[in-house]
């Protein structure tokens, strides 16, 4: 379907995409959805369909003429983790290298105005992860979001900022170096056309992005209602991995944190940590074959497991498993086979 088709669905209002995904899905023609939808609960503004798609060209040009691709939710190219969320954006609007949203991705979030203790976990964490392969993902926020950020281009990897405003607008401001790096092999992304600028209600929204493209979200210094815990909720409603770094217990920063401790979320003290609870190989660690890795020892070669199967076999739920699999058949670690089976096809870690 046209790109237009696809961009006029960004311009309705950012609750109803659980609603837009499941039309879509069941194979509605964005057009077709945008009129329901507005003949059903008209906008605020009065905008009618013909209004909304002449606000998609004129962000299309916008984005074209700056060098931001618009990924539609049917494009090949739209990141596989986020597509598999209820509530995916119908357009992504990315600045930088758009390969940097495939693969494997950490998120580390935690709080704006984080002690430097917790901005030297976040460096840390992430220079470890970027350094072994692994995106890091954060929010472009001043605090432990910028130090994640800055530590996995210190560790010479890839790092995607998820923005609560357009693509081509840097918030905060005093961002605009970093993100510059960025998106010199990552990404800056966003739901939001070109020219949106950031309003607070924008910003909880973005956070299902954020979990939406990674494996796990690591949390570091969130307090009671930090807009971490937001994030790490929407992980846990996506079927990620939510793990946590310990932090002083007397500055109240991380009351949010050890409350996800204390709900079963893994302990974060070390890269390691996160590897091991992801099922990959730690650096230095011996790979045995598809044993490092209890998707693919499920799995025989050449022998199609269902979904259930594979699920009975390794005690993960199937929205665990989803994203993992996902992630093995980018891969090339395995393949679909007919009615909805997987197919173990690389034995290699």
């Amino acid at each position: 379907m046209p790109a237009l088709d696809f961009a006029s669905l960004s311009f309705l209002p950012l609750n109803w995409h659980a609603q837009i995904a499941e039309h879509i899905r069941g194979g509605m023609h964005p057009r077709e959805l945008c009129e329901r939808l507005i003949a059903e609960r008209p906008l605020e503004d009065g905008a009618g369909v013909d209004d909304i798609y002449i606000r998609a060209a004129s962000a299309l040009e916008r984005a074209a003429s700056q060098g931001i691709e618009a990924i539609a939710f049917d494009a090949a190219a739209y990141p596989a983790m986020l597509a598999a969320i209820a509530d995916p954006p119908p357009m992504l609007w990315v600045r930088g290298v758009g390969a940097a949203l495939h693969g494997t991705a950490v998120a580390i979030v935690g709080s704006r105005a984080g002690s430097p203790y917790g901005l030297s976990v976040a460096e840390q964490l992430a220079s470890d992860l970027a350094a072994r392969g692994v995106a890091v993902v954060s929010g472009l926020a001043r605090g432990v979001d910028s130090a994640a950020h800055r530590g996995a281009l210190a560790g010479g990897g890839v790092t995607v900022g998820a923005l609560g405003c357009g693509a081509d607008i840097v918030y905060p401001s005093e961002h605009k170096a970093l993100a510059a790096e960025m998106m010199r092999a990552g990404a800056l992304v966003s739901e939001l056309a070109p020219g949106t600028l950031p309003q607070q209600h924008f910003f909880p929204r973005r956070n299902r992005i954020i979990s939406g493209l990674s494996r796990a979200v690591i949390v570091i210094e969130a307090g009671e209602k930090s807009g971490s815990l937001i994030t790490a909720r929407c992980a846990l409603e996506q079927g990620r991995d939510v793990l946590a770094v310990p932090g002083n217990v007397l500055n109240g920063r991380n009351k949010g944190g050890h409350a996800l401790l204390r709900d079963g979320a893994k302990i974060v003290e070390t890269a390691d940590d996160i590897l091991e609870e992801l099922g990959m190989c730690p650096a230095g660690a011996a790979c045995a074959a598809s044993g490092s890795d209890p998707v693919l020892a499920s799995l025989e070669a050449g022998e199609g497991s269902s979904v259930d199967d594979i699920s009975e076999r390794t005690g993960l739920s199937a929205a665990a498993l989803l994203p993992r699999l996902f992630e093995l058949e980018l891969k090339g670690a395995l393949r679909r086979a007919g009615g909805g089976r997987f197919v173990r096809i690389d034995k290699a870690c």
